[in-house]
C-alpha cells in the first residue's frame, strides 16, 4: 500500500537560493517588490499587490473599495469559506448564489436573475471563484457586471496562468483578481501568499496604501519604518515577507511547467476513469490547468472516501456548500434544500490527489485503487 497525500509542494534549488538570497541579506533590492512586476507581467496587468495569504488579499481588496456595514456582496455558494468570512469581517452581508453542476462554478443565469431582482442600492459587487482552475463564460459575466453597474473580484487563487480566449485571467475586465502562487491550505502548504492585479490605478494605490496600517512615511532596503511617520487610514497587517517573496517568486516561474504536467495526469485520469461504474467526471474545458481533480460517486461519497482512506490515498471536497455551514445555516435561516444544484454537486463530489510531483506510478495506483474500490461498489 502506497501512502500519497492531497496535496504537496514541488520545492528544489531554485526556491532554496531565492531563500538564501533574502537570509544572506542580499541588497540586491525587494524580493516583494520583484514578485509584484514578475505577477504583473505574468498575467499583463498593471499593478500588482503582494499579501500575507489569499484571505488577506480579498480583505484588502474589500477594503480598497471601502465596503461598508450593510453592504451586500454576490458570491457560489459553491466557495471557499474565506470568500462570505471577509464579507462578514466589515459586517456587510453576502448573498449566495448557486452552481451549474458542469464545473460547478457559480450559475450565471441565476446570477443575472438575483441582479435583475436586487431593489437594494447596498448591493456593491461580486467575489466569483473559479473552482478547480476552470473559469465560467467570462465574457457574459463581465457583460452582467458591466450592465448591473458592480464591483468585479474574481477570486482565482486556484487559476494561475489560466487563459480565456488566448488572454491571461487577470488582465481582462475585472475590477480585481485575487491570485495565490499556492492553491493548497493544507499543512503541507510551505507558503500562503496571496496577490491582487488590477488595471484600476486608484484601487491598486488605495490597495498599497492600507496594506502597512495605511502609514505613510519612508522605508530602508529592508523595509524599516524611517522614525517620522503618520498613519492616514485604517489598514491592517497584510503586507508579504521577503522570505514569502522568494518562494513564491521562484514559484511563479514554474508555473507553467507546473500546469503543464497536472494536464499530462488529468488526461491519465480522464483516460482510465472515464468509463467506470459510479464514477463521473467533472466536465472540463480546454484551458482547464487542474489545480484539482473532482471526480462524482454515484452512491455514498463519505464511504467511498474512507475505502481510499484505507488505501493510503488522501481526498478533499471543493467545496462544502456555504448554506450548509453551521453560521451561515444558522446566521441566515437557510432551508437546506435552498441551492439545490449545489446540494446535488456536494453529496456526490470527490477531489483526489492532484499536483506537479505526484508521479505516473502513483497516478496509474490512484487510479487502479479506484476501479478496483468501484468494481465492489454496490
Amino acid at each position: 500500500m502506497k501512502e500519497i497525500l492531497f496535496y504537496n509542494s514541488s520545492v528544489n534549488e531554485e526556491e532554496l537560493n531565492q531563500i538564501k538570497s533574502v537570509l544572506e541579506n542580499s541588497k540586491d533590492g525587494s524580493k516583494v517588490l520583484e514578485f509584484e512586476e514578475n505577477m504583473a507581467k505574468f498575467v499583463g496587468a498593471r499593478h500588482a499587490i503582494a499579501t500575507c495569504n489569499s484571505t488577506s488579499a480579498i480583505h484588502l481588496a474589500l477594503s480598497s473599495i471601502k465596503l461598508k456595514r450593510g453592504d451586500k456582496i454576490l458570491m457560489s455558494v459553491n466557495s471557499f469559506v474565506n470568500i462570505p468570512e471577509v464579507v462578514r469581517h466589515f459586517d456587510a452581508e453576502p448573498i449566495f448564489i448557486d452552481i451549474n453542476n458542469d464545473d460547478m462554478n457559480i450559475d450565471l443565469n441565476k446570477f443575472e436573475k438575483t441582479l435583475e431582482e436586487n431593489k437594494s442600492k447596498k448591493l456593491r459587487g461580486a467575489i466569483i471563484s473559479f473552482i478547480a482552475g476552470q473559469t465560467p463564460d467570462l465574457n457574459r459575466l463581465y457583460d452582467i457586471c458591466e450592465k448591473y453597474g458592480i464591483i468585479l473580484i474574481e477570486d482565482a487563487t486556484c487559476a494561475l496562468g489560466v487563459t480565456y480566449n488566448d488572454e491571461t485571467v487577470g488582465s481582462l475586465r475585472a475590477d480585481m483578481t485575487i491570485f495565490s502562487t499556492n492553491p493548497s491550505n493544507g499543512k503541507h502548504a510551505l507558503s500562503r501568499s496571496g496577490i491582487i492585479v488590477t488595471n484600476n490605478e486608484e484601487i491598486a494605490n488605495r490597495a498599497r496604501l492600507l496594506r502597512t496600517h495605511a502609514i505613510t512615511t519612508t522605508y530602508d532596503d529592508y523595509g524599516n519604518l524611517d522614525y517620522i511617520y503618520d498613519v492616514v487610514d485604517i489598514g491592517h497587517k497584510y503586507d508579504m515577507s521577503e522570505l514569502d517573496a522568494a518562494f513564491s517568486l521562484a514559484q511563479l516561474q514554474k508555473t507553467n511547467k507546473f500546469i503543464k504536467r497536472r494536464k499530462e495526469i488529468a488526461k491519465i485520469y480522464q483516460e482510465r476513469l472515464s468509463n467506470v461504474k459510479h464514477i463521473t467526471i467533472a466536465s472540463s474545458k480546454e484551458e482547464h490547468i487542474f489545480t484539482h481533480f473532482i471526480i462524482k460517486i454515484s452512491r455514498n461519497r463519505d464511504a467511498f472516501a474512507r475505502a481510499l482512506k484505507e488505501k493510503g490515498i488522501a481526498t478533499g471536497l471543493h467545496y462544502i456548500p456555504l448554506h450548509l455551514l453551521s453560521y451561515y445555516k444558522s446566521k441566515y435561516s437557510i432551508k437546506i434544500t435552498e441551492f439545490p444544484a449545489a446540494l446535488t454537486s456536494y453529496q456526490q463530489i470527490l477531489s483526489i490527489p492532484m499536483y506537479p510531483s505526484l508521479t505516473n506510478e502513483e497516478v496509474n495506483y490512484i487510479c487502479d485503487t479506484i476501479i478496483d474500490i468501484a468494481s465492489e461498489w454496490i
